[in-house]
């Protein structure tokens, strides 16, 4: 818990710079979960596939923050930072959490 409190304020740093950053992406997430959601039946799979895609990218760029990072701390200290930071991610940012969870 000591170390959750220790990489919060940092954590909440690093995705409001990720949040600004990558605004486009994220607002391109939304645009093509709701191109799906439209879509008639015989496109659906394909705008499936497109939304996937953008939750994909925003997941690796957040993944790219998150492991740079942990690079710089010993292995203890980098599995708490990086559960802090998925965490903190996936309650953030709904969408790409699981998709963090997987990289």
């Amino acid at each position: 818990m000591i170390f959750r409190r220790r990489f919060a304020d940092l954590v909440s740093r690093q995705l409001d710079l990720f949040a600004a950053e990558n605004a486009d992406l994220l607002e391109d997430v939304e645009v093509f979960l709701r191109a799906y959601h439209e879509a008639p039946r015989d496109e659906a799979e394909e705008r499936y596939g497109d939304f996937v895609d953008r939750v994909d990218l925003a997941a690796e760029a957040l993944a790219e923050i998150r492991n740079t990072y942990a690079r710089t701390l010993d292995d203890d200290a980098a599995d708490e930072y990086e559960r802090t930071f998925e965490k903190a991610a996936a309650k953030r940012f709904p969408r790409l959490g699981s998709a963090l969870g997987e990289i």
